[in-house]
């Protein structure tokens, strides 16, 4: 059975009509060289490695690529510095691709498969950003060259999202309407499997409560002393209690970002970060409210003062099944990694490092089965779903089984492993694109399927409200 035979025939058992040209080669014929490409521009952005609202060389460096191929860019749009629009072609569909690419802070990890940080570098490539953003250049770079040559029309989008670490660059670019006229966008994630389950996400919020009290020396005047620490801790304490009282699925974390300096000083500063999440929206807020109350409460009962700063808030991702089955048509004709002798020894040594890996190795080659599922992570992309149909995908750019958020995903994040997941990504994205262009009943299924989803009364409200973006939120 031929590799077309094989995905029409799957597609037909999920439902999905594709049209003939989603099998022409056309948009991967311009993807020669991109292995080059990808490996050049993931492995800079992996050794810059700049945090959310900081990325200046990152997505300057994107911008002048896309440039370069003939896109037209619009730079620091929705009142942040680092995101960007670039376009190329005119009329509809328009097709938008996401690209990530922050680091997190905390973490940095040399490309080799043991423990090694490296010295004097403050973040590092843990969520695989700098793939996300290699492969959907790439992609958006195939798609402007075979629509310029098949004559096809529509416009090609590929937007420079920052910060979506904590930082939500996203939700400030849908509240500021630059996806108002897009059809439909497409994003992928790095990973350690081959994936286009159907995955919805938690809707989240987050905040920064400062608490301000009274210093003096800890043992020579404490009654003259107000605690802000006291307050921090006096807060989580209670908020800690609340988990008994919350819905199962919720998920509420926290760091204490400020605390002190020294024991015999009392501090008169001090300042907490909290997250919380719920599969449902209305829930975040309502179990935010009581997280207030706590902070509220622990001012109050440690005589200190408190003020909170909303940092960042998403919505749950909305699903469209319609493209995830085509989506997943789309990676099984790309296929998955083959590891060269060195990269098996690599991943060999990375599996032994994971703790109870929940895949084994070997499974980078396959695509893992269709599913309807959800997950405990959160993402910016989710505000984008509502405002416009939306398909992602992952691909094995980690070694199978590594978390994100890990030494281990910085590691492979950059080198081969995390390069060949990527060529797959933008191939698999490129033929989406394809598809979404040339195929106006799947066109027609997927608005549809969204727009019953999102419903004809909802109203859009960003859960970080109507603040500006938090530029200094990472400094």
């Amino acid at each position: 059975m031929t590799i077309k035979s094989k995905i029409l025939k799957a597609t037909a058992l999920a439902g999905v009509l594709l049209s003939s040209p989603a099998f022409s080669d056309d948009v991967l014929d311009h993807m020669d060289g991109s292995y080059d490409r990808i490996e050049n521009l993931a492995s800079k952005l992996w050794d810059y490695a700049e945090v959310g609202y900081q990325e200046n060389k990152s997505t300057k460096l994107m911008q002048d690529i896309l440039k370069a191929e003939g896109f037209k860019v619009e730079a620091g749009v929705a009142g942040i510095p680092t995101a960007f629009v670039a376009s190329y072609g005119s009329g509809g569909p328009v097709i938008g691709i996401l690209a990530e690419m922050d680091a997190l802070p905390g973490i940095n990890q040399d490309a080799v498969p043991h423990r090694q940080p490296i010295e004097g570098k403050g973040a590092g490539q843990a969520c695989g950003h700098n793939l996300f953003g290699a492969g959907s250049v790439e992609a958006a770079i195939a798609v402007k060259k075979w629509l310029a040559s098949s004559g096809q029309k529509g416009t090609i989008r590929l937007y420079g999202t920052p910060a979506e670490e904590g930082g939500s660059g996203k939700v400030y670019m849908v509240r500021e309407g630059l996806l108002k006229d897009v059809d439909f966008a497409i994003h992928w994630h790095a990973s350690s499997a081959n994936s286009a389950a159907a995955a919805t996400t938690l809707a989240n919020r987050s905040a920064k409560f400062r608490f301000k009290g009274v210093s003096a020396h800890a043992a020579g005047a404490p009654e003259k002393a107000r605690s802000a620490l006291d307050g921090v801790e006096a807060m989580n304490n209670m908020v800690n209690m609340m988990r008994e009282h919350v819905p199962q699925e919720t998920r509420i974390h926290y760091v204490i970002t400020k605390g002190g300096f020294a024991p015999n000083v009392v501090p008169d500063a001090a300042e907490v970060f909290y997250y919380v999440r719920h599969p449902k929206s209305l829930e975040v807020k309502n179990i935010w409210e009581r997280v207030e109350n706590a902070a509220r409460g622990a001012a109050t009962g440690t005589g200190t003062e408190v003020e909170w700063e909303i940092i960042h808030g998403n919505h749950p991702v909305v699903v469209n099944e319609a493209l995830q089955k085509m989506a997943d048509a789309k990676m099984r004709q790309v296929g998955g990694v083959t590891y060269t002798k060195e990269e098996q020894e690599f991943a060999e040594a990375i599996y032994k490092t994971l703790n109870a890996p929940n895949l084994s190795l070997g499974s980078e080659s396959q695509q893992q089965p269709y599913r309807l599922t959800s997950t405990f992570g959160s993402t910016d992309v989710g505000d984008v779903s509502i405002a416009v149909p939306t398909v992602g995908i992952s691909t094995a750019t980690w070694v199978p089984g590594t978390p994100a958020h890990s030494w281990q995903a910085v590691a492979a994040s950059g080198m081969s492993i995390g390069y060949k997941g990527t060529d797959n990504a933008a191939k698999s994205m490129a033929l989406i694109a394809q598809e979404l262009f040339t195929n106006p009943e799947l066109r027609a299924a997927a608005k549809a399927e969204h727009k019953e989803k999102v419903g004809d009364d909802f109203v859009y409200e960003a859960l970080l409200g109507d603040r500006k973006p938090p530029l200094d939120y990472r400094k």
